[in-house]
């Protein structure tokens, strides 16, 4: 059940989406465990807040190099763990994770991607020249990370070069997913994907696409297919949300029906 966000009349799942807060940096030192090692703004994070959430920052290995979201205490904290093995490492191994804050009733699904690509050049850079790892380095992550702050709220865009890798990153908006397909709506397929080469598809939705002629609704799709109904209904929401498809009524008041 969604909760309303008292100060800003704002809740989870409004669909609303909010500016980056914060990015902070988390490591797992072999003595102190799993802290803050660097963010922007500073402090935004309280030592509190981390402690409560960061078994699930630094997570258990079943979970490196998974997109993880954590929504508490007003904050939504979009990660990507990764864990690097090495026996340059104190235990062999360096655990970071690389994380978006946001307000806790902002659409973030945005946010994902870039995440995930930030870490991996991150990760890129820890394995050619100790990057995260080396304690000198505290300053230029610092700024970097302030740049990475700054135009992406600002620009949607970043573009930033340190030392001989150039980091390239884009906030990408993803459309919200369309109503869910009902038995009795005819798919239709869009003007200019009629010739659409089924290889690019899915199994699911190669066995499907034939029969979508503007004329056969979901349900007969799913028996003619002879695919299970639900499965022809995902498919088919999947092909709107790309604008190949669109749904048209069973009976439309329009049409003269005659007998």
């Amino acid at each position: 059940m969604a909760t309303i966000n008292q100060t800003n009349q704002f809740y989870e799942g409004c669909g609303r989406e909010g500016p980056i807060r914060c990015i902070l940096l988390s490591e797992f030192h072999a003595v102190a465990g799993s802290k803050i090692s660097c963010q922007v703004p500073e402090n935004y994070i309280a030592k509190e807040v981390f402690d409560s959430i960061r078994f699930f920052i630094i997570p258990k290995p079943q979970l490196q190099r998974c997109t993880l979201t954590v929504n508490a205490l007003g904050h939504k904290v979009i990660g990507y763990p990764v864990k690097i093995d090495h026996t340059r490492y104190p235990r062999n191994a360096f655990y970071f994770n690389l994380c978006f804050v946001c307000d806790s009733w902002a659409r973030s699904v945005q946010y994902e991607a870039v995440v995930k690509k930030l870490s991996e050049y991150l990760l890129m850079m820890e394995e050619e020249t100790s990057f995260l790892s080396n304690p000198d380095n505290n300053t230029r992550i610092q700024n970097l990370l302030s740049c990475i702050l700054r135009d992406l709220n600002e620009k949607q865009v970043a573009t930033i070069v340190e030392g001989e890798t150039t980091i390239y990153l884009k906030i990408v908006r993803l459309k919200p997913d369309p109503p869910p397909v009902q038995d009795h709506q005819v798919p239709l397929i869009c003007k200019g994907f009629e010739n659409i080469s089924l290889e690019a598809w899915d199994l699911t939705t190669q066995q499907v696409i034939p029969f979508i002629n503007g004329i056969n609704h979901v349900a007969r799709i799913a028996a003619e297919a002879d695919v299970e109904n639900q499965l022809v209904k995902s498919c088919i929401q999947n092909l709107v949300y790309y604008g190949v498809v669109q749904l048209l009524p069973l009976l439309k008041y329009s049409n003269v029906y005659m007998c």
